[in-house]
Parts: C-alpha cells; structure tokens; sequence
C-alpha cells in the first residue's frame, strides 16, 4: 500500500494537462492501486492522476459505502451528455471546500481498462458527477473554476491560510 501525495490548490501543477497513455502495462495498473489506496486514506471517492501529480489521463472512482466497487479508467471520454443538475462537490486538492457545481446528469464514457479493453458505458448520477469532475483534473480544471471569482478568491485565502498554518 502506497499512499501518495494529493496537491492543494492553488499549486499550478494542477493546472497542466494530463498526457495520453499509450499502452496499459503493469505501471499504469500499479499507479491505479496506489491511487485507489491514497483516495481511500484521504478519504475520498475520486481521484486523478494529476492531483499526485502524474500527468497521465487515469482516474479511479469508487462511490460505494465501504470501498468495494473501484473504477479505474484510462484515457476517460465523455461522448453524450444530457440535462443538468445541481449538486455539491467537494475535492481531495481542495480540502474542506463544498460548492455547488452544475454538470450533466446523465453521461456516456469510452475508456480503456485495467487490461487494455474499451468499455462504454452509461453513468448518472453521483457517477456521473464523479466522472466528469475527475476528467476535468486531466484537463487542468477544478470544480472551483466553475465558481465566480469572487468565490475562489475567498477559497484560494482560506487554503493559503491553512497551509501556512500547517507549516
């Protein structure tokens, strides 16, 4: 069990765009297991691999109650979306901040495996949710982003704080 270090926002290295992965080989799969082990201790029930600062397009979920159900994707696409809903999201790079985030309610995802397949599958829901925040990671964006800057302003100084605090 490895745990790994998340970055807080607003460390820029969460801003970089996560790179494709070409092959899925026994790093990637070793990578997903870490990540999987440092989501749980966190705890959390998402996270990409940028947020430990890997830039390569791997997310793993699990929103089970008691850390059975993991989903690892590789090179995640969201290919349809439909209606919007309004739910609160939080995020392990932005500790103990809790914000309402419009995203589609329903999605449709192609990826890759753990061993290399494609899968497509429909996701609605927390998944859905789940999904689409992780993806935004490998893109570069945070939920924050979807606030008013008034709003990430007073975020950015609470965690600057913190983190001073905490040193």
């Amino acid at each position: 069990m490895t745990i790994l270090h998340i970055l807080h926002f607003p460390d820029p290295r969460l801003r970089e765009k996560a790179q494709p992965i070409a092959v899925v080989d026994d790093s990637i799969r070793v990578l997903a297991q870490d990540m999987l082990d440092t989501m749980y201790d966190a705890p959390g029930i998402g996270l990409a691999a940028p947020q430990v600062n890997v830039l390569k397009r791997l997310i793993v979920i699990d929103i089970s109650e008691n850390n059975t159900d993991p989903v690892c994707l590789v090179n995640p696409q969201i290919i349809d979306r439909a209606e919007i809903e309004t739910t609160e999201e939080g995020c392990l790079s932005v500790p103990g901040i809790y914000e309402n985030v419009d995203r589609a309610a329903q999605i449709s995802v192609r990826a890759l495996d753990l061993k290399g397949d494609t899968v497509e599958f429909d996701a609605d829901g927390m998944l859905a949710v789940c999904i689409q925040h992780e993806i935004d990671h490998l893109d570069g964006k945070l939920f924050v982003d979807y606030l008013s800057s008034m709003k990430q302003a007073r975020i950015r100084k609470k965690l600057e704080k913190q983190q001073r605090h905490a040193m």
